[in-house]
Order: structure tokens, then sequence, then C-alpha cells
């Protein structure tokens, strides 16, 4: 018997919340050297539970029981293998007692959030180079796949795989601990955390290939650990800007695709699906992000989902604000992607000729040739200056590009857009 299309949704989703904070528990109990052994018998109750439960159903508390078999798995280990000297005996001691405590217990949820802050600025140690940190980071908090964390970076399994070998080393050589740093240190790997939770948002929001154009529970977690930071006494004004940005960006999921998967752009969206208490926790994190005077890019984002959300109770979209907003990002942050971006907000105000001017020094550059988002940009500029014989071949370049089902359906409509009627 194999677990239905809703049972695995349902699986899935429970593995993604629970894995990272197991993994970071067993850590701590285990010792930042044997995080593979945590990894490993955090696994070994996921597969436990997909051989055990879509023939016996669902236990009443499924955390519960995947933190008693996990951590009864790491005592097997532990024992079998000697891998803690004479620490052992201790150690399988504090395995035992934890193995049968609730996890959400009060005492015992307030443990595992500081055991997963703990992991997260442990792996974003200025030790490890900043690519490994994410890739651990997504890996052992996230609970991304290998390949998922591939597609993130555009990178392929091989290369990410020997990232998070050489990662476990350090933090295993270097005697790494979970213990949260001080000072410029805690500024440093907080960039890094940052880092890493916008990668883990952006991969959700906008999924690279596959069926579905978005990953909601991907989405739901880097908001989750963004507010576990936000939380916290380390948080920054930068904290609080980006969990308002995921959080305004997350309001708009329900809205982002109808009932036949299919994309619905911005403009198109029934603002009546946007989830209201998101965008009230976006408005509150937004408003803490006011503090001191330093902007960073997270604010600038922030302000752009803020201006839209505000217009789903008034009349019209501020283009003229976003265009100033998009001004400054790309001050902060001159890249490409920003610069596409910014075009759109440009044919809002000046036209479609003069933003699809203002991305023709994007069509050399290197990080966007394989980039459908450029493609598609300039075929709906071209289509809306009444050509669309160029337009067509825009369109048909994108779909030549690497992008989600539901992406290449909106291309070929519009595409079908470039036909002349009969």
């Amino acid at each position: 018997m194999t677990a239905s299309p809703e049972t695995g949704a349902l699986l899935e989703h429970l593995f993604r919340q629970q894995a990272g904070r197991m993994v970071a528990h067993l850590t701590r109990l285990l010792g930042p050297g044997n995080l593979s052994l945590a990894e490993e018998t955090v696994q070994e109750a996921m597969l436990r539970a997909l051989q055990t439960w879509p023939h016996q159903g669902l236990p009443e508390n499924p955390a519960a029981w995947l933190f008693r078999v996990a951590h009864n798995a790491a005592i097997d280990s532990v024992r079998r293998n000697h891998v803690l000297g004479e620490k052992t005996d201790a150690i399988v001691a504090e395995l035992t007692r934890a193995a049968i405590v609730e996890p959400n217990h009060p005492e015992v949820e307030e443990q595992l959030r500081d055991d997963e802050l703990g992991m997260i600025f442990m792996c974003c140690h200025p030790e490890i180079s900043r690519d490994a940190s994410v890739a651990l980071s997504l890996k052992t908090v996230g609970g991304f796949s290998v390949r998922e964390i591939a597609r993130a970076f555009l990178a392929d399994d091989a290369a990410i795989a020997q990232r998070l070998v050489r990662a476990r080393r350090q933090i295993r050589e270097k005697h790494l601990t979970l213990e949260m740093p001080g000072g410029g240190e805690l500024t440093q790997r907080l960039d890094s955390v940052l880092d890493v939770l916008y990668f883990m948002f952006n991969e959700g929001y906008a999924v690279h290939e596959g069926e579905a154009l978005i990953r909601q529970d991907l989405c739901v977690e880097a908001l989750r650990l963004g507010r576990l930071v936000a939380s916290s006494s380390i948080a920054e004004p930068r904290v609080h800007a980006l969990v308002a940005l995921m959080a305004l960006q997350t309001a708009r999921l329900p809205a982002r695709v109808n009932e036949a998967g299919d994309l619905v752009l911005l403009e198109d969206q029934d603002r009546g699906r946007w989830d209201p208490q998101l965008i009230g926790l976006g408005f509150h994190h937004f408003d803490q992000s006011m503090a001191g005077d330093k902007v960073s890019e997270y604010h600038v984002q922030a302000a752009i989902a803020a201006t839209h959300a505000r217009a789903s109770v008034s009349a019209s979209i501020d283009w003229p604000l976003i265009l100033h907003l998009y001004d400054q990002l790309l001050a902060i942050n001159p890249s490409p992607v920003v610069a596409l971006n910014r075009a759109v907000a440009v044919a809002k105000i000046r036209g479609p000729a003069e933003a699809l001017a203002a991305i023709a020094p994007l069509e050399n550059d290197p990080k966007l040739r394989d980039y459908y988002l450029l493609l598609a940009v300039r075929g709906h500029l071209l289509l809306e200056l009444g050509r669309p014989a160029e337009a067509a071949n825009s369109f048909r370049a994108a779909l030549g590009c690497s992008c989600s089902e539901p992406e290449r359906r909106f291309l070929r409509r519009k595409l079908g857009d470039c036909d002349p009627p009969a």
C-alpha cells in the first residue's frame, strides 16, 4: 500500500516542519561534531514513518512519534559504534530521558527554539564559506534535500553534496558549537542567516522547475524561521524588514495561481484572496523595522511589497512610488534582476518603449542568459508596442529556458496572443 497524494503532501509538510528542530536538538545532545549522525537518525525516523504510517494511520501525536524514534535510533547508533568514547553512557542517559518528553511541552518547545537558533548561527560561522553556510543551513534547519539546494544555487547535486561534506568537516575539526556569538561576529553571522532565509523563501515563492508554480511549505518555513530570529534578543531592524517582506509576499500566494494551477499576474489577482492576517503581520514587522537609521535591501523590498498590499484596499497602485523604491533598491543592490523588475514599473509610468530601452543592456548580461523572465518581459513590451512577430520570438526563446510548468503554460498563452486575428 502506498500513501495517497493527500497523505504524501501531509507527510512532506510534517517532515519539513520537524526535520530542522529534530536535527538541531539531537546535535546539541550529541555534539556538533556528530551533526552527520543527528541527520542520519532523523532520516531514519522519517523513513520508518513512511513505511508504517500509510498502513497503520498517523499516530495521535506525529511529532512526538518522530522525536521518540529518532532518539531511539540515536541511542542504538551511539551504543553500536562507540563514537562518543567515555561520554557514551552520559549521552545515552540524556537521549533516553529526552526521548520520553513531549516536544510540544512549553519548556521543551523553548529549548527547541534555542537549539534551532543556535544551529542557524553555527551553520553561518565565519570559518565556513558563505555558499557552504547557506547550503548547510538549508539542509539542517530547513529540511531541504540536496536536489532542492542545487536548484536554489543553480548548481549540480554533486557540487552541493561536496559543499555539505566540507562544511560538516569544518564544524568537526574546528570544534564549533551551538553557542550564540557576540559583538561584531554576531552582526557578520546575521547577514549570512538572512541570506539563508531569503534563499529559502525565494525557492518557495518562484519554483524553478516542476509542476507547481509555488511551494507554500518553503515560504511558510522561511517565515517561521525569520520570526524565530525576530523574536530573539538579537533581532535588528533588517531582520524585521525581511520578515515583513516574507509575510506580505506569502499573503499573496493563494491568488498567484488559479483553480487550474495557472499563473495569475499581480495586476489580475483577486486581492480578496490575499491573506489579511499575514498582511497585518507584515505591517507589524515593517513598523518595527523602522527603528534606527540604516536602510537595507530588505527594507526597500518590504516597502515595495507594502505599497502593493496597501493597494488591495485602495483604487490603484502607486507606481511612481514603486519606481522610486526600485531606484533606491538599485542603488543598494545593482543587480540585473532588480533592474529587470524596475523596468516593469517604468512601463507602467513611462510606457513600454522606455521600458524596452531600459532592459536592452540586460540582454548581454551573462547572469540572465538563461533567465526566462527577461525574455518574457521583453516579449510583453514588444506586444504592447504592436510588434507581435518580435514578441513571438522572445516568447519562444523564453520557452527554451528552465521554468515551472505553470510559467511554461503562461508563455504559450502569450505566444498565442502574438498571432494576428483571423
